[in-house]
């Protein structure tokens, strides 16, 4: 889908696996101006009734585009601004300092960032911090902590 903005961010979910939250994360995207990558292998197909319906009426409004792998990604975005969002972060993600077009990646949800992305993201790896209780945030979740707080930094939110 064509852009019809300049995004103020760019979200990145690597191979995400379950509709429902790809679904919610679009609408955060819509909520905060961003944009929504998608890179494949994806756990579900682009016209699922349950990635809609979780989008709800937003999903019209979304830009959003997928990618046949991280390579691909590479292509049409600049990663050395990259935020990777991995338990095992360098630092917390309100110790980032964000700025408008930068891109929030989001790993699966079974299990996270490969190694390999990881390993080239040295000082850019960022983790929302939990109690030891919980393994991890949903998926969603994490993308609407991360991207709210990059949009109050860069200070040019929707109203």
């Amino acid at each position: 889908m064509a852009d019809p903005y300049e995004p103020l961010l760019h979200v990145v979910l690597y191979q995400p696996e379950i509709p429902y939250n790809t679904g919610s994360v679009g609408r955060t995207c819509v909520a905060v101006g961003a944009k929504l990558w998608l890179v494949r292998p994806l756990g579900f197909q682009v016209d699922d009734h349950h990635l809609r319906r979780a989008g709800l009426d937003y999903w019209r409004h979304l830009a959003w585009e997928v990618v046949d792998d991280w390579a691909a990604l590479g292509e049409r975005l600049p990663l050395e601004r990259a935020w990777m969002f991995t338990k095992y972060g360098d630092g917390g993600y309100l110790d980032a300092s964000y700025a408008r077009g930068d891109i929030l990646v989001f790993g699966r949800e079974s299990n996270g960032l490969p190694e390999e992305l990881l390993a080239n993201a040295q000082g850019r790896r960022l983790r929302i911090p939990t109690r030891p209780e919980v393994r991890s945030l949903n998926l969603s979740n994490s993308v609407a902590v991360a991207g709210y707080e990059a949009l109050r930094q860069i200070g040019g939110g929707p109203v």
